[in-house]
């Protein structure tokens, strides 16, 4: 073999290596709306097959300083609306709908059949999210969730207020401060960026036909303060880091 020989050959296989990478990059971490369309990710226990292969409990990327801005995200974040709109959702985060990526969304409508009674929540979008500042109390909250189709109501606590450092689809950082049933939307969303759902850390689950009843007649608590022994939703996360430092 040649001098020229022997410094081609690696050269071929690096160059190689790099178009398979890029034939076969992982969809989930692309901005493109798959040509199917979005499916909503469901919940898979932690004993169950699939849930290492479900975007759900798989790290989510960042989006990069070239994605803000462009014509790809925006219709990503559209889309990502769409379908939290016909599911009459009040909130969604890209890992639902099989998108590694650390978007998410929450609005909730004045005439929200689910939660109308605790207010409308103005639309907001949060890119690349951390939480800066909670308080100290907490309130219990019954969280049902769209990828928790037909699944039980669970009972966790969630900050009463949470301050944020994010961006929006401009790249423009934005902070601001959350309370009341906006804060449990972002952190419900939030936890989903943490990889997983509700049904991971809470410990006490009704149905949603028998919580109804419940709340109604005050039997069970529902958006009060809660003590500490309820588990905390973004249990595990350190204030001020970024969900690659967590």
């Amino acid at each position: 073999m040649t001098r020229m020989q022997s410094y081609l050959v690696p050269m071929l296989i690096l160059m190689t290596a790099i178009l398979h990478t890029s034939c076969s990059e992982d969809p989930a971490f692309s901005l493109k709306i798959p040509p199917e369309g979005f499916e909503v990710m469901q919940h898979i226990p932690s004993y169950a097959k699939g849930r290492d292969s479900n975007t759900l409990y798989l790290d989510p990327r960042r989006i990069e300083s070239n994605e803000f801005n462009t014509a790809e995200l925006r219709t990503l974040i559209d889309s990502m609306y769409a379908v939290m709109l016909r599911k009459a959702g009040v909130g969604i985060a890209a890992n639902q709908l099989g998108k590694r990526l650390q978007i998410f969304i929450i609005e909730a409508k004045a005439d929200n059949p689910r939660y109308k009674v605790l207010g409308p929540v103005v639309k907001q979008i949060f890119i690349n999210p951390k939480i800066t500042n909670v308080s100290r109390a907490r309130k219990n909250f019954w969280h049902g969730c769209l990828s928790a189709h037909e699944e039980k109501r669970g009972n966790v606590a969630s900050f009463d207020w949470i301050e944020y450092a994010c961006y929006n689809e401009k790249g423009e950082v934005q902070r601001g401060r959350l309370d009341g049933f906006a804060a449990v939307i972002f952190q419900h969303e939030f936890r989903h960026l943490m990889k997983g759902t509700y049904l991971d850390h809470a410990n006490h689950f009704v149905a949603k036909d028998k919580l109804d009843v419940k709340i109604e007649t005050g039997e069970l608590p529902f958006f009060e303060l809660a003590n500490d022994t309820l588990p905390i939703l973004i249990d595990g996360y350190q204030l001020g880091k970024t969900l690659e430092e967590y």
